[in-house]
């Protein structure tokens, strides 16, 4: 057990290289499934079939398709081409593909959710259809879907371990190399759970945060509370709180 941990004191310096290239993956690979699931979300519920056909078509094909697949292809197929890209751009490119396809379904669902009231109350405000979403509907849905969009987030974090196949230094890679300088298996993996639990758990932390300021800005909540945003499990509303409080 010494040696393993000397081994493990010995790569330390290495670990912090590795977990940004591991964060540029994930933050990277998120903002541009955002984008994607934005754009096929929204297309998907149009009444154009010219629209809403190929946006499913997508959907359909980064869901029902490998990510390792996506990865290869990506990195090795289309450089015959003529496209080449670097294996970081590639990894965050195909983590954006694949999971925005997932995503723009929670975004689809989450905007079917809002009340059809709502629409007519914007509609009847003579607003625009820009508008009509930006200041009426995407609000409400954005307090909906965030509690999904974790969980993909998470999904994507580890999903970035499969960019270890194309050369990129991230945490996996960290954790292959201890387990080659330690050989144990058990000791090197079980470090490795706990980085991928930490980085986890620190992305959990900004996703509570941000749903409570989701819901504070539409008034269902108030100023967000260290004990609801570091929490594993939702925090109970503020008002109900009162009320139980109350009654006790």
């Amino acid at each position: 057990m010494s040696d393993d941990l000397q081994a493990l004191v010995d790569r330390l310096p290495s670990l912090g290289d590795a977990v940004l290239v591991t964060l540029e993956m994930t933050l990277g690979g998120a903002v541009l499934a955002m984008v994607v699931a934005l754009v096929l979300g929204f297309g998907a519920r149009t009444r154009s079939l010219w629209v809403r056909g190929p946006s499913r078509v997508v959907i359909e094909f980064f869901r029902g398709t490998s990510l390792v697949v996506q990865i290869f292809w990506i990195f090795y197929v289309l450089p015959q081409f003529g496209f080449k890209m670097e294996a970081l751009a590639v990894a965050i490119v195909a983590l954006g593909l694949n999971y925005g396809a997932y995503a723009a379904e929670v975004v689809r669902g989450s905007i079917e959710s809002v009340p059809t009231a709502q629409w007519e109350a914007a509609t009847a405000l003579n607003l625009g259809w820009f508008h009509k979403v930006r200041r009426v509907v995407f609000p409400q849905a954005w307090a909906l879907m965030i509690p999904q969009l974790a969980n993909l987030l998470i999904q994507l974090l580890k999903g970035s371990a499969l960019a270890f196949y194309i050369t990129l230094h991230d945490v996996f890679w960290w954790i292959d190399n201890l387990q080659r300088d330690t050989r144990d298996t058990f000791f090197s993996y079980g470090v490795g759970l706990v980085i991928y639990f930490v980085i986890a758990y620190v992305l959990t932390w900004g996703m509570n945060w941000a749903e409570e300021r989701a819901k504070r800005r539409l008034g269902r909540g108030t100023r967000p509370r260290l004990r609801d945003v570091f929490g594993l499990k939702p925090g109970v509303p503020t008002e109900i709180a009162r009320v139980k409080g109350g009654v006790a």
